[in-house]
């Protein structure tokens, strides 16, 4: 069998607190696995990730 390539991945570093933020924005932080400012977290790089860093792009700082 071929092997899949592997996928890109994002390093997405919670920059700002999401404290005082409304609920909805604090669960996207918390679902892209982000708890502590300067923390730094590896997601693929799909359509998914995308829409919930459009979401918070205040909080969070992303590279490739």
């Amino acid at each position: 069998m071929a092997k899949a390539k592997a996928k890109a991945k994002l390093k997405i570093r919670l920059i700002r607190s999401a404290t005082g933020s409304p609920p909805k924005v604090r669960k996207v932080v918390e679902g892209l696995g982000l708890r502590k400012i300067d923390q730094t977290v590896e997601r693929p790089d799909d359509d998914a990730i995308w829409g919930m860093i459009r979401k918070v792009p205040h909080l969070v700082e992303v590279s490739r």
